[in-house]
C-alpha cells in the first residue's frame, strides 16, 4: 500500500471513529436528558395532538371499573381491557425482561419480556371524536378463539373488535363499524394505535438509538427513531433542532407499521388490498424512569391513520388488522411475510442507506444470520458463542486461498524493492516516469500494489454484516460464553466508579472493564506486527500502520460482546494462516536423489 492508500485508509477510520463517538455520546445524552413533552392531563399522547375533542374520546369513565381480560397461550400472555377495548400489554413467556449483566449479577428480575405496559393507550384503541368513541369503556368477553370488544354509542354506532390469536405472535383483528342509528352516520379520522416502543431495561441506553417506529409502502421502509423526538442536537452535535412532536407520513400506501425497540415489535398489518391512509408516530411520557437520569423515558407511538367517511343507514364496514407483538426473529418474520405478502421481515431494521452501510452490510447480515441458526440447528448442543467461533472458522477457510494469494503476491514485492528503489534513484527527479517504469515493473512480474487491501476488501463486506448483524439478532440476547453473560452486550467484569469522562470508553456508571476487546486489539496488533512492510512505505507509516488496529478499540470497546468474539477468532485464524504461510515458505528444498538410489526406471 503506498502513501496514499495509507493516508485513505487512515482517514476512513478516523472519520468512522468520530461518527460512531459522536453517536454514541448524543445516544447517551438524548437518554439522560429530562425530556419536556407535556400531555394536558391526558397521559399517552402528545401535546400537538390534544385538544378538547380528542381528550373527551380517549378519556374513561371513572365512573365505570376497569375490566381486564387474560388470555394465555404456549408463547404469549395477552392482557385486554375494556379502556379502549384493546391490548394493554403482551407478555412473552420464552423472554426475559432483563439480563443481569455479570457486574450487576442479581439484579434481574423473573418478569418476562412485556411490551406496550408502560403505554397508557392499548394496541387496537381508536382514537377520534366522541362521536368514535365515547366514553371509551367497552364490554368484553370470551370467545372461541380469542376475545370480542363491544362498544354501542349514542349515535347508533355498534363498534366491534374481533381478536383471534393465531401462530407466530399474530392476532387478527376484526373491525366492524355499524350504523344501527337509521340515518346517515358521519365518523372522524381516526387513528388505530398500532401500540407504544418503550425501552425493554431501565439501564437500556441504546433505546434511543435502536428503538422507534417504521412503516413501509410497498416499496421502501421508513423509519423514525427515538432521537427524532429528542431534545438534543443533531449529529455530530453541531446544528441545533427544536423536538418534533408528530411524526406523519402515507398517500393511502401503508401497508404496516410498527413500533420497535431493539429485540421487539409491536406491527399492525392492514389487509394488503385494504393498506392504511398514513403513519402516525408521537412521543408519549412514560411511568418508567431511566436510571442514569431519573427522568421518565420518553416512548414512540405508532398508529395507523383512517379519513373521516359517512355510513348510510344499515351500512357495516370492517377492516381486518393483523397484529404482531413478539421478538424480532428473522424466520419468524420472514414466515408473516411469505403469509401476508407484506415485506415484514424488513421490521428486523438491518438498517438502510449509511446505517446499513447502503445494502452491503443488511444483505450480508441477513445470510451471516440465516447461516448462525442453520449451525445451532445443525449442532444445537452448541451455544451461540460457539457457533459465533465455528462459523468465523468456516469463514476465514473460505477466505484461506485468497488471503494466501495476497501474501504470495506482498512478497514478490518485497522481493522487488531493491529494483524500485533503483528506478527512484534514476527517475527521481521525473516521479511520472518513476510511475509508470514501477508499473511496468510490477506488471512484468506479475504484482499489484492492492495485493496487500485485497483481504481487508474481501472481508470487510462480511465484517459490516457481523456488525449489522449483531445489534438485531434475539438469538444472541442473554446467550452465554465463557465469563459473557449476554453476547449482544459488552461483557464487563466490573465498573471502576468516577471515571466518567473518558471518551469513547467511559458510561454514566464510570468506567467497564472490558477483557473481550483488550484481547480483540492485542490479538489485532499482533497480526498487524506479522504483516511484511509494503515496499517502499515510510518507517513512520509502518510503525503507524502497525497501529493501526488500536482504532478498533475506541468504537468496540462498548459494542456487543459478540462482535469482539468473531474480531479475536478471525484474527487469530489470520495469524495461523500467516504463521503456516512462513513456514511452507521457509521449509528447505529436498535433497536431490544420490547416486547410488534406484533411479526411477522409465517407461518404453
Amino acid at each position: 500500500m503506498d502513501r496514499i492508500g495509507t493516508t485513505v485508509v487512515v482517514f476512513c477510520f478516523i472519520l468512522l471513529a468520530v461518527w460512531l463517538y459522536e453517536s454514541e455520546k448524543v445516544a447517551q445524552q438524548r437518554a439522560m436528558v429530562a425530556q419536556t413533552v407535556k400531555t394536558m392531563q391526558v397521559p399517552g399522547v402528545a401535546s400537538s395532538q390534544v385538544t378538547p375533542e380528542t381528550a373527551a374520546a380517549i378519556s374513561s369513565s371513572t365512573n365505570v371499573p376497569e375490566h381486564l381480560l387474560t388470555i394465555t397461550n404456549d408463547r404469549v400472555r395477552y392482557v385486554f381491557t375494556s379502556r379502549g377495548g384493546g391490548i394493554k400489554s403482551v407478555g412473552l413467556l420464552d423472554f426475559p425482561e432483563t439480563i443481569s449483566p455479570r457486574w450487576k449479577k442479581g439484579t434481574g428480575t423473573n418478569a418476562v419480556a412485556t411490551l406496550n405496559d408502560e403505554s397508557a393507550l392499548p394496541i387496537m384503541m381508536i382514537l377520534g371524536g366522541p362521536s368514535l368513541v365515547g366514553d371509551g369503556d367497552f364490554t368484553l368477553s370470551k370467545t372461541s378463539h380469542g376475545v370480542e370488544a363491544e362498544k354501542s354509542l349514542p349515535n347508533g354506532l355498534v363498534l366491534t373488535k374481533d381478536f383471534e390469536l393465531t401462530s407466530n405472535y399474530v392476532v387478527t383483528v376484526n373491525v366492524t363499524f355499524k350504523n344501527d342509528s337509521g340515518k346517515p352516520l358521519s365518523l372522524p379520522a381516526q387513528q388505530w394505535v398500532a401500540g407504544t416502543a418503550t425501552p425493554m431495561d431501565v439501564d437500556d441506553l441504546t433505546f434511543m438509538s435502536y428503538g422507534g417506529a417504521m412503516w413501509y409502502d410497498g416499496a421502501n421502509l421508513k423509519m423514525v427513531s427515538g432521537s427524532y423526538f429528542s431534545t438534543n442536537t443533531t449529529v455530530l452535535g453541531i446544528f441545533p433542532r427544536t423536538p418534533k412532536s408528530e411524526y406523519r407520513e402515507g398517500n393511502g400506501n401503508v401497508l404496516w407499521a410498527a413500533a420497535y425497540n431493539q429485540f421487539f415489535a409491536l406491527m399492525a398489518m392492514p389487509q394488503t388490498n385494504q393498506p392504511a391512509a398514513q403513519f402516525v408516530a408521537t412521543p408519549v411520557t412514560l411511568t418508567a424512569t431511566n436510571s442514569q437520569s431519573g427522568a421518565p423515558w420518553i416512548g414512540v407511538q405508532t398508529a395507523l391513520s383512517y379519513p373521516a367517511q359517512t355510513l348510510v343507514a344499515d351500512q357495516v364496514v370492517m377492516r381486518q388488522i393483523n397484529i404482531f407483538a413478539g421478538p424480532k426473529e428473522f424466520r419468524t418474520l420472514e414466515r408473516i411475510s411469505e403469509q401476508f405478502q407484506n415485506r415484514a421481515d424488513l421490521a428486523m431494521n438491518f438498517g438502510t442507506g449509511f446505517a446499513g452501510f447502503f445494502g452491503i452490510g443488511s444483505f450480508f447480515a441477513k445470510l451471516l444470520l440465516s447461516l448462525l441458526n442453520a449451525l445451532h440447528d445443525l449442532l444445537p448442543a452448541l451455544s451461540y458463542g460457539w457457533i459465533i467461533v465455528l462459523l468465523t472458522v468456516l469463514l476465514r477457510l473460505f477466505f484461506w486461498p485468497f488471503t494466501a494469494h495476497s501474501m504470495r503476491s506482498m512478497k514478490k514485492m518485497q522481493a522487488l524493492a531493491p529494483q524500485v528503489k533503483e528506478l527512484k534513484e534514476k527517475y527521481g527527479d521525473d516521479p511520472q516516469k518513476f510511475t509508470q517504469k514501477q508499473m511496468e515493473l510490477w506488471k512484468e512480474n506479475k504484482v499489484s500494489p492492492m495485493s496487500g487491501c485485497m483481504p481487508m476488501l474481501i472481508q470487510m463486506p462480511v465484517f459490516l454484516g457481523f456488525f449489522t448483524m449483531i445489534r438485531s439478532a434475539i438469538e444472541l440476547r442473554g446467550a452465554h460464553f465463557l465469563w459473557i453473560s449476554d453476547l449482544t452486550k459488552p461483557d464487563t467484569i466490573f465498573i471502576i466508579p468516577g471515571l466518567t469522562f473518558l471518551p469513547f470508553f467511559s458510561t454514566p456508571q464510570g468506567l467497564p472493564f472490558n477483557v473481550l476487546p483488550l484481547i480483540m486489539v492485542g490479538v489485532l496488533v499482533w497480526q498487524a506486527h506479522l504483516q511484511p512492510p509494503s515496499p517502499g512505505m515510510d518507517p513512520s507509516q509502518q510503525k503507524m500502520m502497525r497501529y493501526m488496529p488500536l482504532i478498533f478499540l475506541l468504537f468496540l470497546y462498548n459494542y456487543s460482546a459478540g462482535m469482539a468474539l468473531y474480531m479475536t477468532v478471525s484474527t487469530g485464524m489470520g495469524i495461523l494462516q500467516t504463521r503456516l504461510t512462513k513456514a511452507i515458505q521457509a521449509a528447505p528444498p529436498l535433497p536431490p536423489l544420490s547416486p547410488l538410489a534406484p533411479q526411477p526406471k522409465r517407461k518404453k
